[in-house]
């Protein structure tokens, strides 16, 4: 699969896309957060 042809989301926090990645393959529905900065920041809204 490319790349390219990954799932994207747009995060939360900073509202910038963000693709799928092999380590979120089981939890990607419950995935907000772009970063670990963004989940940090999620209630201050950078």
């Amino acid at each position: 699969m490319k790349k390219q042809d990954l799932p994207t989301k747009i995060c939360v926090v900073c509202g910038r896309p963000f693709s799928w990645r092999k380590k979120w393959e089981t939890v990607w529905s419950e995935v907000k957060y772009c970063s670990e900065r963004c989940r940090r920041n999620k209630n201050t809204g950078l």
